[in-house]
């Protein structure tokens, strides 16, 4: 459950140190446009204006606060963090970097570190609400109860109005079991204010947890949803209630609602896939589950739960699969063990289905000799008894987040709160198109690109971009039509050169006539077998002539041809764009797209380190590639290293990967 108390903190005011005299008007304008961004909630874009200024002027301590603060409000606590560190290292007197770095801190879970940043922002600013408050909280974190306790007297002392402060408190009674006090402390906070939302989300909690009043808890969540209708959490937890209160239709039309505003929130599709295999729809229960899949693999309650689904369709082998899974990763599971036994059984293989379910009773009969049970026969044989821990429905910490007006999660600029597929970034190209954006305006540097472009002798200008756009006006396409035509009539009456051929392959994959560019690229390297550029675009057709295969039904296919199954296919061609990929390395070393595109290869053949290794290089040559720390970043966290993936991914963010942010806050939530 993810238990870190959030903070958007838009700091309004202008700072008490002013710029330096000596200044240029150009950063001061820069910076100026940056606040602008940051007041108007547009975080990533101000972050680009903030790179600026420090690339310019980076003994500067303002452009690095507000970058924190930018950072800190699209969820990257790590990224603010550094950002307040660097800014109090330049200007110890900016209260807000204090405070900033506390908060940061704070999500991080290093609470003790955090109270000492407010400290040393309340010498600065004694009395401070926001910071008063927050220290509080951070000590009731730290389980540091007496503190917590005199610091909310305190704050309540000088501030006997403020709602949250008596929530705050309200959480830290509840954590020493005073109910009695807790419940005192949110009637107060909601007789101060009738709208404040976590009151009745901490009064559903105390009707749920100790005194299982779910009719009371139902009516605070119907009160908290007319505050906040947007928040898909709120709608997942009265699903809950109303399930438990037997409305199972209640109870679907929340996860409904919860997921029209969170298409791909797990939590929802994971209840809903339960409530559904419970009133036998087992299509729509398997298409939630194989959602959650997609997005983590690792997801085993729902790979559980998958598996009983293809159990009741029959597709025992897919069912199999799935339980293999559950196994490796909980070998003493031994409902996992006499699920498969059912199914080995149901396809004939009764001496394997006899060996798991006698090795599932062992398991259970000495789970409960271990607990000192005496029965004859184990209760935790059966799915149904052994699964708790994988289908029981689950639900949202609501986390209470104090200040709601810091709650909504429809917040204009927060991009880490959009519904983001999780991919890697993918190749970058060779185009005769950009598509630039605000954050990304600039293409990116290929010596050999740049050499055929200063000779102007393609008809078209190439360039090296991350997001070739596709071509949908019909003018432009018969240009290149046109162009491939002009092509065949010089190559057709001309002695053949290795530029025409490339030109006339750069049409091609424009028209994504992958198979004939490919060719046309076997004549350039062919005629010239040092050309970097010619290798790069093969292995780049050759990518695109290997998705187009897998994208076509079988009877359609064309491109590629190998005599393998489909997986081994694709290996097959992957290591010939490798191939291609390491030519034009061979011949072009300095190029750093060319080592960011192996690496996106090696990453797709399952070698995660040799990748990694890649993107180090990529980086080296090009330190402002931001694709390149987006993908180790990702690289990173599969491999379980958390620290080094949420600091690529800050980085990655910085240089404008927005789905960065997106990654960060997931991971974050798992912690």
């Amino acid at each position: 459950m993810h238990r870190l108390y959030k903070y958007i903190i838009i700091i309004m005011a202008a700072i008490a140190q002013t710029l330096s005299a000596t200044a240029q008007i150009n950063t001061e304008q820069v910076l100026r446009v940056g606040q602008n961004a940051l007041y108007f909630e547009d975080y990533v874009l101000s972050i680009q204006y903030f790179n600026q200024v420090i690339q310019a002027k980076p003994y500067l301590a303002q452009p690095y606060l507000y970058r924190a603060i930018a950072k800190l409000n699209l969820d990257d606590y790590a990224g603010a963090e550094a950002d307040a560190a660097k800014a109090l290292q330049l200007n110890r007197f900016l209260t807000d970097a204090w405070e900033v770095r506390g908060v940061a801190r704070q999500n991080l879970g290093r609470d003790s570190a955090a109270v000492s940043d407010y400290d040393e922002a309340l010498k600065l600013l004694p009395r401070n609400r926001q910071i008063m408050f927050n220290k509080a909280l951070a000590l009731n974190s730290m389980k540091d109860y007496e503190q917590a306790d005199t610091a909310f007297a305190e704050l309540l002392t000088y501030y006997p109005n403020f709602d949250n402060g008596y929530l705050g408190r309200a959480k830290l009674r509840l954590e020493q079991q005073d109910t009695v006090a807790a419940s005192a402390d949110i009637e107060k906070a909601l007789q101060i204010n009738q709208n404040a939302l976590n009151g009745y989300i901490l009064r559903a909690a105390i009707a749920i947890d100790h005194h299982e009043n779910y009719e009371q808890a139902l009516e605070d969540m119907n009160h908290a949803i007319k505050l906040e209708p947007r928040l898909a959490g709120l709608y997942i937890n009265r699903a809950y209630l109303r399930y438990t209160l037997n409305d199972y239709f209640g109870a679907m039309a929340d996860y409904d609602y919860s997921l029209e505003l969170e298409p791909m929130n797990p939590t929802a599709l994971f209840n809903r896939s339960l409530l559904l295999l419970e009133v036998g729809d087992n299509d729509r229960a398997y298409k939630d589950l194989s959602l959650i899949l997609q997005m983590d693999p690792d997801d085993y309650r729902a790979r559980y739960n998958r598996a009983v689904v293809n159990g009741l369709k029959h597709n025992y082998d897919d069912a199999i699969a799935d339980v293999n899974m559950v196994i490796d990763r909980f070998p003493d599971f031994s409902g996992a063990y006499y699920m498969r036994s059912e199914f080995l059984r149901e396809k004939g293989q009764l001496q394997s289905a006899k060996a798991d379910y006698d090795r599932a009773w062992d398991m259970a009969k000495k789970a409960q000799n271990v607990e000192g049970k005496v029965e004859d026969t184990p209760q935790e044989l059966t799915p149904e008894a052994a699964s708790k821990r994988f289908n029981t429905l689950l639900t949202i910490d609501n986390d209470t987040h104090i200040e709601e007006e810091y709650n909504n999660q429809a917040i204009r600029g927060r991009v880490q709160d959009r519904d983001l597929a999780i991919e890697i970034e993918p190749l970058i190209e060779i185009s005769f198109y950009s598509a630039p954006t605000e954050l990304k305006q600039d293409t990116y540097y290929f010596k050999e690109v740049d050499d055929i472009n200063t000779t102007r002798m393609l008809r078209f200008v190439m360039v090296v971009t991350p997001n070739p756009p596709t071509l949908n006006d019909p003018d432009l396409i018969q240009k290149h039509f046109s162009s491939v035509d002009y092509y065949n009539s010089y190559i057709a009456t001309h002695s053949p050169r290795t530029i025409d051929y490339l030109g006339r392959a750069m049409d091609l994959i424009t028209v994504r006539n992958y198979q004939a560019a490919i060719e046309d690229l076997d004549r350039a390297t062919a005629l010239n077998p040092d050309h970097a550029l010619a290798y790069f675009m093969r292995a780049q057709a050759r990518y695109h002539a290997l998705q187009a295969h897998e994208d076509q039904p079988a009877t359609q296919q064309s491109g590629p041809k190998f005599t393998g199954g489909a997986l081994d296919n694709k290996r097959i061609g992957l290591q010939q764009v490798l191939a291609d990929y390491d030519k034009a390395i061979e011949l072009s070393p300095m190029t750093a797209v060319a080592w960011f595109d192996k690496g996106n290869i090696l990453y797709e053949l399952g070698d995660y380190t040799s990748a990694i290794a890649a993107y180090n290089k990529a980086i080296e040559l090009q330190p402002n590639l931001g694709e390149a720390y987006y993908n180790r970043g990702y690289i990173h966290l599969k491999l379980g290293n958390q620290k080094a993936g949420i600091a690529d991914l800050s980085k990655a963010g910085e240089l404008g990967i927005v789905a960065a942010y997106n990654l960060i806050k997931r991971v974050s939530r798992a912690l």
